[in-house]
C-alpha cells in the first residue's frame, strides 16, 4: 500500500495539490489523508496516523513549502506521529526499510532557487531537514517530484508533473509486487 500524507492548509486553493492527487485517485492500492481535513483543530490522533503508516509499505509526503519548510500541521504531525521508541531510538523500527517519497510544491519558479533569484539559494539546500527525517526513521528515501511555481506554472507543466507523480506511484506498486 501506498499512503499519501497531503497537508495544505488551504487545499481548495491549490491548483497543484488537485492535480498531483486528481493524478493518483482511485489507483489500486494508495490511500490518501489529507491532514488538515482530518484534523482542522491539529489535535491528532496519534494511533491512527501511526496504523495507517504500519500499513503502508511507501509513504508520500504531498505538501506545498511554507517558509523553506512543510506547513505547521505537517510539521506537528512528524512531532507526535514519529514518536520515540515507535519511528526511531531504542525500539523505534516501525518504519524501518519503508519507501519515503517527498512531492512538495513551491511558490516560486526554479530561478528563485538560484543565486541571483528571491531565495538565493538552490532548492536542492531545503530538502536535507526532510531527507533526514525519513532516514532517522530508518526509511529509504526515494528522488522527491518537486513542483516548482505551482500557481504559476503552465496547465501542461502541471499535467506533466502530475503525470510523472502518478507513473512513480505505478512503478512503486509494481515494485513491491514483485
Amino acid at each position: 500500500m501506498i499512503l499519501v500524507i497531503y497537508a495544505h492548509p488551504y487545499p481548495k486553493h491549490s491548483r497543484a495539490g488537485r492535480a498531483l492527487l486528481a493524478a493518483v485517485d482511485g489507483l489500486p492500492g494508495v490511500e490518501v489523508r489529507s491532514l488538515y481535513d482530518l484534523y482542522p483543530d491539529f489535535d491528532i490522533d496519534t494511533a491512527s496516523e501511526q496504523a495507517a503508516l504500519l500499513r503502508a509499505e511507501t509513504i508520500v509526503w504531498l505538501h506545498p513549502i511554507y517558509w523553506y519548510s512543510p506547513p505547521s500541521l505537517l510539521k506537528h504531525w512528524f512531532e507526535n506521529v514519529l514518536a520515540r521508541g515507535w519511528a526511531y531510538s531504542e525500539g523505534g523500527d516501525a518504519l524501518k526499510g519503508k519507501r519515503c517519497l517527498w512531492v512538495p510544491t513551491t511558490g516560486g519558479d526554479e530561478a528563485a532557487y538560484t543565486p541571483n533569484g528571491i531565495h538565493e539559494q538552490p532548492f536542492e539546500n531545503f530538502i536535507a531537514p526532510i531527507e533526514q527525517t525519513a532516514r532517522f526513521c530508518g526509511m529509504q528515501w526515494l528522488p522527491p517530484i518537486i513542483v516548482h511555481g505551482a500557481h504559476v506554472v503552465s496547465d501542461e507543466q502541471l499535467q506533466a508533473k502530475a503525470e510523472e507523480f502518478r507513473a512513480r506511484l505505478i512503478a512503486i506498486g509494481r515494485s513491491a509486487t514483485q
